[in-house]
């Protein structure tokens, strides 16, 4: 159930907004700007924590809890994607006849008060390019508004609220959120099958993000990966003009020259349109992140942005929260974590992985939902032969119920030397087994393996 009403008549100083599971990544900063724009903002969420206290600090109230009492006299209420028609509160709203708008229609709305509104999306590499893009239009002094999907520590936070003229968002092509936005320039990293329990296939895929490339008006941007097939595929043919990236096809506006790798680490010029622009120094490997850095450096080429500042903002990147994020020290071996959780990404983390200097990579992987890692079952088993050694956490159910009867075991049975994990402590327990000087050991995926990894240091101390 989607409102069709115009939530633009809604968004005005005075009226009142109930956000349910208002302690969310992208709700939050939502809350913040909603209050900030003059509206009474109001909410609940399931649970306490530091978000939820924050807003209460602005004397935005919150429930813990959803019940349709928790309404009051609201004008609108605005939910997540996780709540769904029964909730109480949805249910209640649609009794008193009160309007219900998705998360992404609001922040679309809010898109529309800005000048520039710098949408980020692709089957992989978003959180990482949004927040490169942060760094970037910070060192500006732009004063920009940012919300990404996953922590900053430029920001120790997911978002900002600041008074430029530009929004820059990170813009999730599942259930189609990201066509409710308005952008000015929309990036396109890759495109994938991914998401196939809403989407049909990669051709359906791709139509979204052609759609989304549509989105942009007359005088605006569309920013792709020259390199990557899925982008190319999605957008032939399209009115709209393209500014193409590359690693190095000389036919793309902006590219990588001189690239110099140093101990993992890259540095580089970047070429617009044949001339020099910026000269960058980054401290992420790999060269998915090269092509992430070019994305962003083309968006803020279209924007004004100086190549200095460019340089400067990119310097400063250490990576986004759970992107290769260093956690700590086991027995003299390092453990990263990272939200790798499709093949795609799995290969550009191992690629990168193998350019560092350890002795081994002992990788735990802990699949994210069904529907994926049974579409994507043969590439998940290409790219997991490629570690040294594998641990495989049982699969992360996330929203889905597993109808499909399939397990991380298949997996397993599938790679040599694989050691398969029902729990999360038998992965910890079999980290600490393995681990030996000089290994890097990554815990991998979208769910909650990361503790598996926390749990192994706690255990160091």
């Amino acid at each position: 159930m989607t409102n069709q009403k115009d939530i633009f008549s809604y968004l005005v100083p005075g009226k009142c907004a109930h956000l349910a599971g208002i302690g969310g990544v992208s709700m939050s900063p939502l809350a913040e700007v909603l209050h900030g724009m003059g509206l009474k903002v109001q909410g609940s969420d399931m649970n306490d924590g530091p978000s939820v206290e924050h807003l209460r600090s602005l004397g935005i109230p919150v429930a813990i809890g959803h019940a349709a009492d928790n309404l009051g006299e609201c004008d609108f209420v605005i939910r997540t994607a996780a709540i769904h028609d029964d909730n109480p509160e949805i249910s209640g709203a649609v009794t008193r006849g009160i309007p219900v708008f998705e998360r992404a229609q609001a922040w679309g709305a809010i898109m529309k008060g800005y000048k520039n509104a710098l949408c980020i999306s692709g089957t992989h590499g978003k959180t990482t390019t949004t927040s490169m893009a942060t760094h970037i239009f910070m060192a500006a002094q732009k004063d920009p508004t940012v919300m990404i999907g996953g922590t900053l520590q430029l920001l120790h936070s997911g978002y900002r609220v600041g008074k430029g003229d530009t929004i820059i968002a990170e813009s999730c092509e599942y259930c189609n959120s990201f066509l409710s936005f308005f952008p000015t320039v929309a990036v396109i990293l890759n495109v994938e099958a991914d998401h196939l329990d809403f989407f049909k296939d990669l051709a359906d895929v791709e139509h979204s993000f052609r759609r989304f490339a549509e989105l942009v008006p007359i005088g605006g941007h569309v920013v792709a990966n020259m390199d990557d097939q899925g982008a190319r595929d999605a957008l032939r043919g399209i009115s709209q003009p393209i500014f193409w990236f590359s690693y190095d096809d000389p036919a793309a506006q902006c590219r990588a020259e001189n690239v110099v790798w140093t101990d993992g680490l890259p540095s580089f010029d970047i070429y617009i349109r044949g001339s020099y622009y910026a000269h960058v120094s980054l401290r992420v490997g790999g060269k998915h992140n090269v092509m992430n850095a070019l994305a962003a450096a083309s968006a803020a080429y279209l924007l004004g942005v100086s190549g200095e500042a460019v340089g400067l903002g990119l310097a400063t990147f250490t990576g986004a929260g759970r992107r290769f994020e260093y956690k700590g020290s086991f027995h003299g071996a390092d453990v990263y974590d990272d939200y790798a959780h499709h093949p795609g990404e799995l290969h550009a983390l191992l690629e990168m992985a193998k350019t560092l200097p350890y002795k081994r990579i002992i990788c735990a992987f802990q699949p994210h939902t069904y529907t994926r890692t049974k579409a994507l079952f043969n590439d998940f088993v290409k790219e997991l032969r490629v570690p040294d050694v594998v641990v495989l956490a049982e699969i992360y159910a996330a929203r889905e119920q597993n109808d499909i009867g399939i397990s991380s075991m298949d997996l397993s049975r599938e790679i040599p030397g694989s050691v398969y994990c029902p729990t999360l402590d038998k992965v910890t327990a079999a980290l600490a087994r393995i681990a030996c000087p000089g290994d890097l050991i990554l815990t991998v995926g979208a769910g909650d393996i990361f503790k598996a990894g926390e749990k192994l240091l706690k255990e160091e101390k």
